[in-house]
């Protein structure tokens, strides 16, 4: 496996993280706090959409939490690849979902901001209605909802625009951040959309506070991302400066840029139910993507 257990004391909890090397699996782990052990499982440790080996090693790991970070998020290629993206986002979930309520143990599962159609004009609520415009984001829907239909102690996390160490390192996908310096190093134009308002993400603070907010969770769906909102255009032309990097870059409509797949044009999620519980604390993500920059500075 990715590593061997983390242990604290107060044994009996288990924590079992799917998707372990990812940007956010990894801040997940490194962060780990709790009481208890946690132990780190790779994609290559475990493919969730191998229903049997999964039930398998889960049965044989007895956890009392499963924490599911894998995804297919090539929200573009999801448009033509329906299959794929439903069976990792959605199907998986929901075998998961079953394999810890048989087990009593919680799943907690990530989703996106994806899941709205991007239609209103202040921040999604938890409480609002999803309603995707694309098929990658029906696709975390249809997770979200046999996450919650299959296993009474499952909690959602709606996340957004995520970046973090992992997508830095050259492990996995990367992230947009790590896209946008890529492509200026190369000296290629930059056309940017400006007119898709989000609120991204540094997976270390949101690691950090998943473990502050799963002691305590009160409900069942939360929205975690860092606060304010930002274009994409903006978030681009912030991180280049932040780097030191200089770019060709070029603001575009969402029109004008034409990728295959629809986003909403504003995705900022509310925090209401981090709240509730009294941690809705997470910073700006413009003195988070600073802390990312200079980490990833840091880890080269």
């Amino acid at each position: 496996m990715t590593g061997s257990p983390r242990r604290r004391e107060a044994p009996g909890e288990r924590y079992v993280v799917i998707g372990a090397t990812g940007q956010l699996g990894s801040d997940l782990v490194r962060t780990f706090d709790q009481p208890g052990e946690l132990v780190a499982l790779s994609t290559r440790d475990v493919d969730i959409l191998d229903s049997a080996r999964t039930r398998s090693m889960l049965e044989t790991l007895r956890p009392t939490c499963v924490i599911n970070t894998a995804a297919y998020n090539l929200v573009d290629r999801a448009e033509d690849d329906e299959r794929s993206a439903f069976a990792l986002n959605a199907e998986a979930v929901g075998t998961l979902a079953a394999i810890c309520q048989a087990a009593g143990a919680r799943l907690v599962h990530f989703s996106t901001d994806y899941v709205f159609d991007g239609a209103k004009r202040t921040p999604y609520l938890e409480t609002d209605s999803p309603q995707p415009v694309s098929v990658y984001g029906e696709s975390k829907l249809a997770g979200e909802r046999l996450a919650l239909e299959r296993c009474e102690r499952s909690v959602i996390f709606r996340v957004c625009g995520l970046f973090g160490l992992a997508g830095s390192l050259g492990k996995g996908k990367g992230n947009f951040v790590e896209t946008m310096l890529r492509l200026a190093r190369e000296g290629r134009p930059l056309r940017v959309v400006s007119d898709q308002v989000l609120c991204p993400s540094y997976t270390l603070d949101l690691a950090r506070k998943v473990w502050k907010v799963l002691p305590k969770v009160a409900h069942p769906v939360y929205h975690l991302t860092n606060a304010g909102q930002v274009s994409w255009y903006e978030f681009a032309r912030r991180a280049l400066e932040l780097a030191g990097v200089t770019a060709d870059l070029t603001p575009v409509t969402a029109a004008e840029y034409g990728a295959r797949a629809r986003r909403p044009a504003y995705s900022v999620l509310a925090h209401a139910h981090l709240a509730a519980l009294g941690e809705d604390d997470l910073r700006p993500w413009d003195a988070a993507l600073p802390a990312y920059v200079a980490e990833r500075s840091s880890s080269r």
